[in-house]
């Protein structure tokens, strides 16, 4: 529909899964999209699918690192209409299991990413623009070995809704997106080749019956960030198939 025509976005952890979903939509409908990751083969390759894009190598968790994303998208001159800010990590540990270095690291990637990725953005923010964070269903879930991860998620969300508030004035909406299970490549980070028996598990728990496709989210993304949201503010959209609602 062409909802991004002209409009710049910027999605974190573009390179792949839900954000390369996301940078691909944004992309169609017209938005010059630029991405970050640490890994700057992934993200050539990332360029090359989405089209209308740019990538910048980096660490949202590093402050210089973010500083210099928004420079490449202040030299474009048109401000940010669209923020996506999904990078994120998770690690699978029980209470007894996690290690200090391991919840830092979490908290380094998804919360203080999270802030630094949004507080950056803010002299670029042009009036009417949409910034959406990512959490997760697993905020609210307790389910074992995700505590950590959980908690992190659930700072974002706690963040969206004091944000939504903070820059209703300059008419930017905050909004969040929660997805339950998809199919990324996250699943073989954390389980390696268990990962597909259990994904087949999940699955069978689900009233969707299945996990969710990147692209299934990426849609749920594009609402919240296009003028067809325009009057949602500081909402959590679950996309889980069903495992939070049902």
């Amino acid at each position: 529909m062409g909802y991004f025509e002209g409009k710049t976005a910027v999605v974190t952890g573009g390179s792949a899964g839900i954000g390369l979903a996301t940078a691909k939509r944004l992309a169609a409908e017209g938005a010059h999209v630029f991405i970050t990751g640490r890994r700057r083969e992934e993200l050539d390759k990332a360029v090359a699918d989405i089209g209308d894009a740019t990538a910048v190598v980096g660490d949202v968790s590093v402050a210089a690192d973010v500083e210099r994303l928004y420079q490449r998208v202040s030299e474009r001159g048109q401000g940010l209409d669209v923020l996506f800010a999904n990078a994120g990590t998770n690690h699978l540990a029980t209470l007894e299991e996690l290690t200090e270095e391991s919840h830092d690291r979490l908290f380094d990637v998804n919360v203080k990413g999270t802030f630094l990725t949004v507080q950056k953005a803010l002299p670029l923010l042009n009036r009417g623009a949409s910034v959406v964070l990512m959490a997760s269903t697993a905020a609210g879930s307790g389910t074992p070995a995700q505590g950590a991860y959980g908690a992190t998620k659930a700072a974002v969300r706690s963040y969206a809704r004091t944000w939504a508030n903070e820059l209703s004035s300059r008419g930017v909406r905050v909004n969040v997106v929660s997805p339950g299970p998809v199919d990324t490549p996250l699943w073989e980070e954390v389980f390696g080749e268990r990962a597909e028996d259990v994904k087949t598990a999940i699955a069978a728990g689900l009233p969707a019956q299945r996990i969710a496709d990147p692209d299934e989210v990426a849609a749920a993304v594009t609402f919240l960030a296009s003028p067809q949201s325009s009057f949602v503010y500081g909402v959590e959209l679950h996309v889980d198939g069903g495992m939070n609602q049902v």
